[in-house]
């Protein structure tokens, strides 16, 4: 065995091992009957969320927004979407889950706004030159006539980030024409963002996820991309002219010393940056925490799991940060269909590309169920998608007319996007909306959404929900506390490790019956065949496993 170094002292604060319930609201619940989630329905599933377990939810962007790219593109920080109702609501929500013992994270957007934002309503209606045009990247094309765009960067979601102004500029959108790009060589823009934060933490949310934290600072000159490869996708290089930029960092020191000042608040940075880089955006003066895609992209392989989780914590650990564990969000094909895939398989571009027949639903089932063991038994914060409790699989057949992720127009209807992981939720197994709401839903939900409803699987001692809620309650009875993992070889098709005395993992990721160690079976994602652990099963056992080697 080989133990992993325990993570640098710093206060037992609680987000070093919550579990955060993500919310995108607007598939969540629906409280006034109009087909779209809101805050009434949400608070409305407080409850849920309390037998369920969590420690904190995280709540999508709720601001004001037309809404053409899920509400990242944000006209008014300060307010809420009429659509889920009010400040009072946002401020009784807060109150309301803090009485149930919940935290609430709110999604902050610091590297664009919408098009409709008055800072940028402002910009257009000003000449070239106008101190407004500078809070954004307005600037002049190339050419004779300025006819062409300041450089070749492509957007995010297709075609080129610059779009013309009609008096003959250009502005930049590293993601939806709609979301133009904040210049944060402007002291108006730090200002006004650190004057958001205060306005959020003084009505009590407890922290912030930050959207696109990689971004923000873009290379002077713009210069063009020459380079071979997908370069809009940072992990691909490190000297990057629009992501992991080094100025970033002096950002986050000073919103980290915003947060100080309010006592126990947190940030949790999305981060899509080379895992070299990551240790930067978490030392002790910046993000509390980072997202970590290392595990959420890993292949379902015992080795390569090994390699993730400990090369993961030992990162966080070098910096005295806690690691987070998750494995889908409201951007990714959700992992109950991604573990059905063919290892290698594009899942971002599937199924445009690729046989449909591809797709293994029953494997991507039982090893998301044995993937969740995994997840909340590692030390530090596990981050839920909403559904993901009730095993729901991505919805990859959604009608094209109904589509409404940006991608899917943007990459010329060869990307179907986003949308099949954000398909409203199933409360009970009948109705239009099988309780989502009492109309229908703004995406329509497959027929075996019903069979999956949470009213289905709440007294189903076999159901995802059941697992989902054993595991929590065992969590936070043993591990709460606990930070170490000590890595454990029981073979090449197996992910071990041990949590100190309280407990040890063991997932069968090979083809075979695996001979389980001694000692006392506490869970397992799946019955035990004669004893043994089964392909594609998870167990938490009581005991610590003993090994003559260990894996590195």
């Amino acid at each position: 065995m080989s133990e992993i170094p325990e993570p640098m002292s710093e206060k037992n604060t609680w987000w070093r091992t919550a579990v955060v319930y993500q919310i995108y609201i607007r598939s969540f619940a629906d409280g006034n009957g109009d087909g779209i989630g809101d805050i009434s329905g949400l608070r409305a599933r407080l409850p849920y969320l309390a037998d369920l377990g969590v420690d904190a939810i995280w709540i999508n962007p709720w601001y004001p927004s037309p809404l053409h790219d899920g509400g990242y593109d944000v006209v008014d920080f300060r307010d809420i979407n009429p659509l889920y109702g009010t400040l009072d609501d946002a401020d009784q929500l807060v109150k309301e889950a803090h009485n149930r013992g919940i935290k609430v994270l709110v999604d902050i957007v610091p590297n664009h706004t919408s098009n409709l934002h008055q800072w940028f309503q402002e910009a257009l209606a000003s000449p070239p030159g106008h101190p407004t045009r500078d809070r954004y990247h307005i600037r002049d094309g190339q050419g004779k006539d300025g006819s062409e765009p300041p450089s070749n960067w492509l957007s995010v979601f297709g075609g080129s980030a610059w779009e013309p102004t009609s008096d003959g500029q250009w502005y930049l959108h590293l993601f939806d024409v709609s979301q133009p790009d904040l210049n944060w060589e402007n002291s108006e823009v730090h200002s006004e963002f650190e004057s958001i934060l205060r306005f959020w933490l003084d009505r009590g949310v407890d922290g912030f996820r930050v959207d696109v934290a990689h971004g923000l600072f873009k290379a002077p000159g713009y210069p063009d991309i020459t380079e071979d490869g997908d370069l809009s996708v940072p992990r691909q290089q490190l000297d990057h002219p629009f992501w992991d930029r080094d100025e970033v960092h002096e950002v986050y020191r000073r919103w980290r010393s915003v947060l100080n000042s309010y006592g126990d608040r947190m940030m949790v940075a999305e981060a899509w940056v080379h895992p070299d880089r990551l240790p930067l955006y978490i030392r002790d003066d910046e993000f509390h925490q980072s997202f970590n895609w290392d595990f959420l992209a890993a292949e379902w392989d015992a080795k390569e799991m090994a390699r993730v989780v400990a090369e993961s914590y030992e990162r966080a650990s070098k910096v005295g940060a806690s690691p987070t564990w998750t494995l889908s969000n409201h951007d990714v094909m959700r992992h109950s269909t991604r573990y059905g895939l063919p290892p290698g398989t594009d899942w971002h571009r599937w199924p445009m590309e690729g046989p449909h027949d591809l797709l293994d639903a029953a494997a991507g089932l039982r090893r998301a169920r044995a993937v969740a063991l995994i997840t909340l038994s590692l030390p530090g914060s596990a981050y839920l998608y909403q559904g993901e409790e009730l095993g729901l699989p991505e919805v990859w057949d959604l009608p094209e007319s109904v589509l409404d992720d940006p991608t899917w127009e943007r990459s010329g209807r060869t990307v179907r996007g986003r949308d099949g992981c954000r398909v409203p939720l199933p409360w009970t197994s009948e109705g239009p909306a099988l309780g989502f709401s009492s109309a229908e839903p703004w995406l329509p939900q497959p027929a075996a959404f019903a069979g999956l409803a949470a009213s289905a699987q709440a007294d189903d001692g076999d159901s995802m929900l059941t697992l989902y809620r054993r595991a929590l309650a065992l969590r936070r009875e043993r591990l709460a506390t606990h930070e170490e993992i000590e890595m454990i070889d029981l073979g090449p098709d197996v992910l071990a490790y041990s949590r100190g005395i309280e407990m040890t993992c063991v997932v069968n990721m090979g083809q075979t019956n695996l001979s389980l160690p001694d000692g006392e079976v506490l869970l397992t994602s799946a019955p035990l065949s004669g004893g043994d652990l089964p392909p594609d099963t998870a167990a938490w056992m009581s005991v610590q496993p003993s090994s003559e080697d260990s894996t590195d």
